[in-house]
């Protein structure tokens, strides 16, 4: 029997060019990072955890987790209106993303600041009559959560669309066959369809907490104080060091930035169970490559002339 033939790599030198480019760049950088006395290091690592840096990421997080559930309920409301029969909730829906994505959201945040100054009272009671309460809306409208409700609402508009994609890419037929079984709109909504879109939505909608993370860095239009970018520009001020403030502030939201990825990763694995090929689950191509191997394993053990047995 001839032996085996072992085919040789083709040799390519463009890897190990490419290669030694990219560790020349990258000795360069970091030379060109370490000798430049602009950037000051010992500053950056004495405010790196300095309380008031800690204190703005805190609230940066908290901004960014609120707005982000607050935006997903409205964006999961609005996508369900626009997949309504109903044309006065499709045009409520259509005209709310319209107008928040299509103005930037520095000038949403500048108009939520000012709120309170344009609508100062609420009342309630009979129109064009006697009022029964009211209050002041700056005793219960701080700039806090005028920064959450600003960010949650241009966050809404975009998620919304998001939204709206992934429930679509589900089968019609699946809701059909839901109904066939008795179920409910709702019931097919919660238990049927959103389970399958998350597979389609997780994807984009980490990369919108992302950029909500970063986003909340315009807070300061509100006005909100007490974020991280406004922290380590109060501190930048002080000292005259515009950049290793800038530095730290970099590195936060870097950090900040890397768990999220993280914590996206292991979303999308867990809501892809069944559609693809990773080791934790088995996905239609695997399925298929094993349906293939046991029909040629059946036909491979059974002979080609034999027949069916017949009862007597």
């Amino acid at each position: 029997m001839p032996g085996r033939i072992r085919a040789k790599r083709s040799p390519r030198p463009g890897t190990w060019i490419s290669a030694v480019i990219v560790v020349l760049l990258v000795l360069a950088l970091a030379n060109f990072l370490v000798t430049n006395p602009v950037f000051d290091w010992p500053t950056v690592a004495e405010y790196i955890l300095d309380v008031k840096v800690v204190q703005g990421v805190g609230w940066t997080l908290l901004i960014t987790v609120l707005a982000m559930i607050l935006g997903t309920v409205i964006a999961l409301t609005a996508a369900i209106m626009r997949r309504s029969e109903n044309p006065v909730l499709r045009g409520v829906s259509w005209a709310y993303i319209f107008v928040f994505r299509g103005t930037p959201v520095y000038t949403q945040l500048v108009f939520w600041g000012l709120f309170t100054v344009i609508v100062p009272k609420i009342a309630l009671g009979i129109p064009f009559g006697p009022e029964w309460f009211s209050f002041s809306t700056r005793d219960y409208f701080p700039a806090f959560w005028a920064a959450v409700v600003g960010l949650a609402l241009n966050e809404g508009a975009y998620l919304a669309e998001i939204i709206r994609s992934g429930l679509n890419s589900v089968d019609k037929g699946q809701s059909e066959a839901s109904k066939a079984l008795g179920m409910g709109n709702g019931q097919i909504l919660r238990r049927i369809i959103i389970p399958q879109a998350m597979r389609v939505i997780v994807p984009p909608l980490g990369n919108e907490t992302i950029g909500m993370l970063k986003t909340t860095s315009l807070v300061l239009a509100v006005p909100f104080t007490l974020d991280l970018t406004f922290a380590t520009n109060a501190i930048a001020n002080k000292l005259y060091a515009p950049i290793p403030l800038l530095i730290v502030a970099a590195l936060w939201y870097l950090a900040i930035t890397s768990v999220l990825m993280v914590g996206q990763y292991y979303l999308e694995r867990y809501f892809g169970r069944g559609f693809d090929d990773r080791p934790g689950g088995a996905g239609p191509a695997k399925r298929g490559r094993r349906a293939r191997q046991a029909a040629v394993n059946r036909s491979a053990t059974t002979p080609k002339n034999s027949l069916p047995e017949v009862e007597q």
